[in-house]
């Protein structure tokens, strides 16, 4: 197969290296290279618990060896399914170390997500908030999950605020009722027993799984992503290649993201410690708490989502704090809307870089240059080692030609082994070395790439072809909209017409005849959305992108119980 075009490579930053193969290794060499090279520097801050590299080490080698003396074998599926805390952090490199592969589960997660994860993956052991016992204590008998290990935030907290926590949630009746002579449900303590680490020494960093990793799906079931210690080493050495600027000096992180999500993991928790970072842990997402650490810990980097950096612009007191420090911040999930992006470059003097990802890729392809060109609604460049493409969205085969809208496909070391006991659907998405996305996309003549919608969620309109990305970001010029996501829903005379999903901003009066009205001046008859919905809120995932399939989901309910969706603009909108 003929090599392709790579126009990408003249608008890398000076220091980016055009070719990149990392050696493959384990991914706790991350933890045990930082805690060799800075082992008196502080790895986590959490409330009053500030975390060395030299201790992370340790602990996690203790967990590890804690883990094989409960019976865990090399390979067998450890899940943790706790928020943004110290036990997080330290169970995943206890895991891998003790040669095990993570299964991240949301904290969210209800009945039907939680039996068919922990089945699907074969979990033997689960680490878990002790919060969530009563959601997990009825599906024991359900799940494969031989032992249970229960920990809860004030574990990861110093005295006195461990107690005080505590104190808290007995008189708020919030902790969790976690059986005290079952042998099979242990308590933190457990885990960090003794003084002997552990380190496997038998992995083979190119076919051993680190992670096991759930997709969200856009529909049916999420499936299991099987991601090496080799291919996530190489995205993270990709991202580090990728923005040089991390490497000067001593970086602090905002531990914001969820470690859970793939992005989160990747960008925040590896990423850091790939170059011996502080991060600032945070289990939720608190704006008001955020602005505060901000001022005090004076982070330099801020991983984040448009959801993450807009919700923190709306503060009312935002201009009383100093968000100088902040130096880099990288943005994925969803688009950034240009009014947020320059008002968060005028707040904080910092430039998001925006890229792309999914969970197939550990997750990172694409990513705007930190400091060279940097073009506004684009997911940027393949990262150094990264091949994209854009082809023809049904049949495949050879590169179009910049300009020409087809299916992104990727290729790299950083792509996934396969799903999970799902061989044919493994077959649709790797042929041929190239993982195909499902995103439509192009490549401009610079090598930029754009994505203009998922090929799930093209909309067909009386044969038209309509990506409501497209419309999405034309809602979203209105002065009076805060969010907004455009859908395909059913309609007996076109197959599908566009329905508009509409949070106006706080205080600002919006009809349904507005929106349609600025529609019609900008976009084509049969792209102007028939129906409008208000809403107070979009639903999202944890990273803040909107969840499309969750709204068009509704709409197939509300076909399934023959209730078609009121009329609630102008028929007359399709001009």
């Amino acid at each position: 197969m003929p090599d392709i075009e790579r126009p990408w490579f003249a608008h890398y930053d000076p220091d980016v290296p055009h070719g990149l193969t990392p050696a493959p290794r384990p991914m706790h060499s991350l933890l045990e290279e930082a805690a060799r090279r800075w082992p008196g520097r502080a790895a986590l801050v959490f409330q009053n618990w500030t975390l060395t590299y030299a201790r992370l080490y340790r602990l996690s080698g203790i967990l590890a060896a804690n883990l094989r003396d409960q019976g865990l074998k090399r390979g067998e599926r450890v899940a943790i399914m706790l928020p943004n805390t110290p036990q997080s952090v330290i169970a995943y490199w206890g895991v891998l170390r003790a040669g095990g592969t993570v299964v991240f589960t949301n904290p969210l997660y209800m009945e039907t997500e939680i039996i068919h994860q922990f089945t699907d993956s074969g979990a033997r052991f689960l680490i878990l908030l002790d919060l969530l016992w009563p959601k997990i204590a009825p599906l024991r008998h359900r799940i494969p999950v031989e032992k249970f290990f229960v920990t809860g935030i004030a574990d990861g907290l110093r005295f006195p605020l461990d107690l005080l926590y505590r104190l808290k949630c007995w008189r708020e009746g919030k902790k969790g009722t976690v059986p005290a002579d079952d042998p099979q449900v242990q308590g933190w303590a457990t885990l960090l027993r003794g003084a002997a680490g552990y380190t496997c020494s038998k992995l083979i960093p190119e076919k051993d799984l680190a992670l096991l990793q759930y997709t969200g799906g856009t529909t049916g079931l999420a499936k299991g992503c099987m991601i090496t210690h080799a291919g996530l080493f190489a995205n993270v050495s990709q991202c580090t290649a990728m923005l040089p600027g991390l490497s000067r000096g001593h970086q602090t992180f905002l531990g914001v993201l969820p470690f859970f999500h793939i992005y989160g993991l990747t960008v925040c928790l590896n990423l850091a410690t790939a170059k011996g970072a502080t991060q600032i842990l945070f289990p939720r997402f608190v704006p008001a708490d955020l602005l505060k650490a901000i001022q005090k810990h004076r982070p330099t980097a801020f991983p984040g989502a448009p959801s993450v950096y807009i919700s923190l612009l709306q503060q009312k007191n935002i201009a009383s704090f100093d968000l100088s420090s902040i130096k880099f911040c990288v943005s994925g999930s969803a688009p950034m809307p240009l009014e947020w992006f320059e008002q968060f470059t005028k707040a904080t003097g910092a430039r998001i870089c925006e890229g792309y990802g999914l969970t197939e890729a550990s997750p990172v392809t694409h990513i705007n240059p930190l400091e060279g060109l940097a073009k506004h609604g684009s997911i940027g460049l393949p990262l150094p080692g990264t091949d994209a493409k854009i082809v023809d969205q049904d049949l495949g085969g050879p590169p179009l030609p910049p300009g020409k809208m087809g299916e992104l496909v990727i290729r790299g070391p950083q792509v996934m082994a396969g799903y999970y006991n799902r061989p044919d659907e493994t077959a649709d998405v790797l042929r041929n070395g190239w993982l195909y996305t499902g995103d439509i996309a192009y490549m401009d003549e610079d090598g930029y790439f754009f994505i203009v919608d998922r090929k799930k969620d093209l909309i067909i309109s009386a044969g038209y072809n309509i990506y409501p990305r497209e419309i999405d970001e034309v809602l979203h010029q209105h002065p009076k909209i805060q969010e907004a996501v455009a859908v395909g829903v059913p309609c007996d005379a076109r197959g599908e017409v566009v329905k508009a999903y509409v949070v106006p901003k706080a205080g600002e009066s919006l009809t349904r005849a507005e929106v349609i009205a600025f529609c019609r001046q900008k976009l084509a008859g049969y792209k102007v959305p028939r129906h409008v919905e208000f809403r107070e809120s979009l639903p999202k995932t944890m990273v803040g992108k909107v969840l499309r399939r969750a709204l068009r989901a509704e709409e197939d309910e509300r076909a399934r119980a023959c209730s078609p969706p009121p009329v609630q603009d102008d028929a007359s909108a399709e001009g």
